[in-house]
């Protein structure tokens, strides 16, 4: 049997206690730090804060770097700053009410306003350098290259780095947080594996869709080596089924998604990305041909999903595909001609200059937007698989998701953006393949950086911890196997820890074509 201080350990006996407020290893307080400590969550916040994980996120992408478009732009920090605010005013929304909503939610667990805002300063610490492009790319090479079955998955490495790979006080307990904030940053409950055999229908949980490569669930956010930890904390919330987030964990998803919609849309207005009139010829060609468009074939829509109006009717078939629990025609149609009147024909109108009265007119848009859908949301007693307890209503979910295809069709589609992106794939590429060999160097591997070496060997004892404790969790409990999955895995862990700088400089590093050695090394 474990100890007490390994790992995951299991604190379910614990008697007398709030089970949301325990943490994977028990902590001794003085009575004055247990009366300014009182609720725990207060700490948990502060422990991700003062993170060195939590701090490099200043210098990871979150869609366009800084570097190609100045420091308008929002980067990982910025946004979880922002996530953290709208999702604490809705928490605080919620908390306050003392109707039937309120009693339900009182029920479900509550909704602890630092409990949402600790989830939401960590959703983002996994991600890795190069934002999304660099998430896809890790995801690749994890499973084609290092051997991991489960790739990579940037919430997966958020619980993990809060799990496991950062430390605060002790070894073996990560930043030892609470059971409800770990619970509230697990967005995707469950394992990749299983979103095998899943047909990704109105049936199955959001993110539980198999992944285009049929490698498993789409998204997940815990790996198989912190799979005790999730279900400690899940333990905590015994009136929340399985696959369903705690009611904190879904405003801070709700707060994620509406920073992502209009924040993003502040970044491309501000870098004058956004082309007014390809926008309004989109919607334009959708609102006056819907009916037309509604007769093609799926396949005619994709294959000239540039012409206009195209790529809107292929979004509305999406929802309506995969969320008919809330997809509404004539709610789409409303938030078509929502976003077309305030952003299309409205804040686009006049590029941005960079004038006060353009910083005046944007901020007021964007608080506009901020509070329209923070206070758009319902709470739901039993929802359905793709919903949460707290979801966006209606009319706010086809509203998000129309501002959200502004950028997903066009930014995302650059080819400009496209030909940066296939560079930085590149790059992490050079510096996966370029680490396995220097590992595998029987020569020089004493040599490597000592975090790549501590890394690897974590993930040799979760290894070889889970072959001894959650077996069937693992294929084979063949030693040799799993070292070479400690390896892998032990890479990806070092390697999704780095700033976009960072990479820069290891990859010169790596190709010998550094002219500031110390400089580009120090941190390795």
């Amino acid at each position: 049997m474990e100890s007490i201080s390994a790992p995951h350990a299991d604190l379910s006996h614990w008697p007398g206690e709030d089970p949301r407020q325990k943490r994977l290893v028990p902590e001794e307080l003085t009575a004055s730090q247990q009366v300014e400590r009182s609720p725990e969550f207060r700490a948990d916040l502060e422990r991700i804060r003062f993170s060195p994980y939590y701090s490099r996120l200043s210098a990871v992408t979150q869609v366009i770097s800084q570097t190609g478009a100045g420091l308008a732009i929002h980067n990982r920090l910025t946004h979880s700053l922002k996530v953290a605010a709208v999702a604490r005013s809705i928490a605080v929304t919620l908390q306050a009410d003392d109707g039937p909503a309120g009693q339900r939610i009182a029920q479900l667990g509550g909704c602890h306003p630092v409990v949402v805002q600790s989830a939401a300063a960590a959703h983002d610490l996994g991600h890795p350098p190069f934002g999304h492009l660099g998430e896809r790319t890790l995801d690749r090479l994890a499973r084609e290259h290092l051997g991991l079955a489960e790739g990579f998955e940037g919430n997966a490495q958020s619980f993990r780095i809060l799990t496991r790979l950062d430390e605060y006080d002790r070894e073996g307990a990560g930043l030892n947080l609470t059971a409800a904030v770990r619970a509230a940053v697990l967005k995707y409950p469950w394992l990749r594996q299983e979103g095998l055999g899943r047909d990704g229908g109105p049936e199955t949980p959001r993110g539980l869709s198999p992944s285009p490569d049929g490698a498993g669930a789409r998204k997940f956010s815990v790996y198989s080596l912190d799979a005790p930890a999730m279900e400690d904390a899940r333990a905590a919330y015994p009136m929340i089924s399985k696959h369903q987030q705690t009611v904190e964990c879904a405003v801070m998803d709700i707060a994620d998604d509406i920073a992502y919609s209009l924040h993003d849309l502040d970044d491309f207005y501000r870098a004058g990305l956004l082309n007014q009139a390809a926008i309004s010829a989109e919607f334009r060609a959708w609102r006056q041909e819907r009916n037309e468009l509604a007769e093609l074939e799926s396949a005619d829509l994709v294959l000239n999903s540039r012409t206009p109006g195209y790529a809107l009717e292929l979004l509305w078939r999406r929802l309506a595909r995969k969320d008919s629990w809330i997809a509404s025609s004539e709610a789409f149609l409303a938030a078509v001609d929502k976003v077309f009147e305030e952003v299309v024909d409205g804040l686009l109108l006049a590029p941005f200059d960079g004038s006060r009265d353009a910083e005046r007119a944007l901020a007021t848009f964007t608080a506009r937007w901020i509070e329209h859908l923070q206070t758009s949301v319902e709470i739901h007693t039993d929802p359905p698989p793709r919903c949460g307890h707290v979801s966006l209503n209606q009319a706010a979910w086809h509203e998000v998701s129309v501002l959200k295809f502004l950028h997903e069709r066009f930014i995302l589609e650059r080819a400009d953006l496209t030909v940066y992106q296939r560079g930085q794939a590149r790059l992490l590429e050079r510096l996966i393949r370029g680490f396995a060999a220097w590992l595998d160097d029987p020569a020089d591997v004493r040599r490597a950086p000592r975090r790549l070496l501590d890394l690897v060997d974590l993930a040799m004892e979760d290894y070889l911890r889970l072959a001894r404790t959650v077996p069937e969790l693992l294929d084979t409990e063949d030693e040799a196997v799993l070292r070479q999955r400690a390896r892998g895995r032990g890479i990806i862990d070092y390697v999704a820890s780095l700033t976009d700088a960072q990479a820069i400089s290891l990859d010169h590093l790596l190709a010998g074509s550094s002219e500031r050695l110390w400089d580009a090394g120090q941190g390795l």
